[in-house]
């Protein structure tokens, strides 16, 4: 039996950004106890030429509705990120979860051999897959990246966090 574009996607993202949200929950409270600038957290990084933790969740959450919105020919929210606390990422969150919510499974299913044009890169380079594709081997391992970067960078700097944390399967 095969999976539908909405079941491999919807349900994902869904669970994904709930999970991320509750690592978020974990930072802020982290934060608090120790008296520690929340500021300090949001612009970590791994690594110097990587982006910091804030730029982690906003591009997940770009990236969960963007392939949705892709993938089904639907006009996506536009944010700006100007996210400055864990209030904000976490509302970024809430407002991507409630619109992909809006999405009907009968949007996404069919749509397999759909083209999907994204971009790559910097300097207006794109790149054009079939929407399955798109969807199993570049959108869904991006958010998982997005969301592992930032659990690390949390969990470098002292938050508790271990796997079930990752995968706490909220929504």
């Amino acid at each position: 039996m095969s999976i539908s574009m909405s079941s491999a996607s919807l349900p994902i993202f869904s669970t994904m950004l709930g999970n991320l949200r509750h690592m978020l929950d974990k930072g802020q409270a982290f934060a608090e106890a120790r008296k520690i600038d929340p500021a300090a957290l949001l612009q970590f990084r791994l690594a110097p030429d990587m982006l910091p933790f804030t730029r982690q969740i906003q591009i997940a959450c770009d990236g969960a509705k963007l392939t949705v919105a892709r993938i089904g020919a639907l006009e996506a929210p536009k944010y700006d990120d100007t996210e400055a606390s864990f209030a904000d990422l976490k509302a970024r969150i809430d407002k991507t979860l409630a619109w992909i919510a809006t999405v009907s499974p009968s949007q996404l299913d069919g749509t397999e051999e759909r083209d999907i044009v994204f971009p790559v890169g910097r300097e207006g380079a794109t790149r054009t897959m079939k929407a399955e594709a798109y969807l199993k081997h570049w959108a869904l391992p991006n958010l998982f990246f997005h969301v592992t970067i930032a659990y690390a960078i949390l969990r470098n700097n002292g938050v508790e966090l271990g796997k079930t944390d990752y995968l706490v399967g909220r929504v």
